[in-house]
C-alpha cells in the first residue's frame, strides 16, 4: 500500500509556510480599460470596466453583476473609451494561469510533485470566483476514527450515494486533488465546484468534509476518495521515487490544465 513509500511524513511548519500560495502581483500599473468578456455558459460577450488589473486577451476573469461567479475569458481590451461608470459592472478578479513545473501522466490527470507548480488555491481560482463570505469547518476528533482508503466500501452510506460517487469518478468530475504531508484537498465539479478536505496518513483517511449541503458522506467525497485511491496506486507503481523526494503531489484533469495553462496563452512555449 501507499504507506510503504513513506508518504505519511508531515512537513515542518516552515515547509508548510513556504508552500502557501499567494497570487503574484502584476508587474505593470493597471490601465483603465473596457474589456469584452466571453461567458461560454451564457453565450454572451458583454463589456466591463476595469481599473484594477493589467488585462490581456485570453485572461480568465470574474466580474460582478448578473454574471457574478461565472468564469469568463477576455476577448478584447480597449483603452480608448468614454463611459458613465454607473452603466458598467467591473472585473473583480483574474485567474492566475501561470504554471511552471514538471508534470507526469497519470491516466486522465497530469501529476506534479512540485509544490509551487499547481497549488490548491491557484487551481481553485481557475474554477471558482473569490468568496468573501466567511466559511466555518467543524471537526469532532473524538468521533472521527477514520478509515483505511483501501476499505472505502465500508464508508458508503447507501447504494444510491455509492452509485453517484462512482459515476462522478468515472465521469472525471474530480478535476483536482493534492496531498501535502498529511493534508489533502480536492475539487469536484457538480452543479458547482465543491471543495473536499481530508487528512491522509499511513493509508488512513480522517476528517473528510465537503462544502456541499449534505450531512454525512456524500457523492463528492466518495468520488474524491476513489480518485485518490487510483492516484495512490499509480504513484506507487510509477513515481514512488519522486514522491519520496517531495512528500507532496497534485493532480489536475489534463484537459483543464491544457485549457488554462496552454490554450489561454499566445506567447511563450512548453516542453513535453
Amino acid at each position: 500500500m501507499f504507506n510503504r513509500i513513506g508518504f505519511a511524513a508531515k512537513p515542518s511548519p516552515e515547509a508548510q509556510e513556504a508552500n502557501e500560495y499567494t497570487a503574484p502581483a502584476s508587474t505593470q500599473t493597471p490601465r483603465p480599460c473596457v474589456a469584452k468578456i466571453y461567458f461560454p455558459q451564457r453565450h454572451l460577450t458583454p463589456a466591463y470596466y476595469n481599473d484594477q488589473f493589467d488585462l490581456h486577451p485570453g485572461d480568465f476573469v470574474y466580474v460582478d453583476g448578473k454574471l457574478e461567479g461565472l468564469l469568463g475569458q477576455v476577448v478584447e481590451v480597449s483603452y480608448s473609451f468614454k463611459i458613465r461608470l454607473s452603466d458598467y459592472k467591473r472585473v473583480i478578479a483574474v485567474a492566475d494561469t501561470t504554471v511552471h513545473g514538471r508534470f507526469y501522466m497519470a491516466g486522465s490527470h497530469a501529476l506534479t510533485f512540485e509544490p509551487t507548480a499547481l497549488p490548491y488555491q491557484k487551481a481553485l481560482s481557475w474554477l471558482q470566483a473569490p468568496n468573501a463570505e466567511e466559511t466555518v469547518c467543524g471537526t469532532d476528533d473524538g468521533a472521527d476514527d477514520g478509515f483505511a482508503l483501501c476499505e472505502l466500501e465500508t464508508q458508503l452510506p447507501s447504494p444510491t450515494i455509492a452509485r453517484q460517487g462512482l459515476e462522478y469518478f468515472r465521469d472525471g468530475r474530480v478535476v483536482y486533488l493534492c496531498v501535502d504531508g498529511d493534508r489533502g484537498h480536492a475539487l469536484v465539479q457538480g452543479r458547482e465546484v465543491y471543495e473536499i478536505e481530508f487528512c491522509y496518513r499511513n493509508g488512513q483517511i480522517s476528517h473528510l468534509v465537503c462544502s456541499c449541503y449534505c450531512v454525512g458522506r456524500c457523492k463528492h467525497e466518495i468520488a474524491a476518495m476513489l480518485q485518490l485511491n487510483e492516484l495512490v496506486k499509480k504513484i506507487e507503481k510509477d513515481y514512488s521515487r519522486q514522491l519520496q523526494q517531495s512528500r507532496y503531489f497534485a493532480a489536475m484533469d489534463k484537459d483543464l490544465l491544457f485549457r488554462f495553462a496552454v490554450n489561454s496563452k499566445d506567447s511563450g512555449g512548453f516542453t513535453l
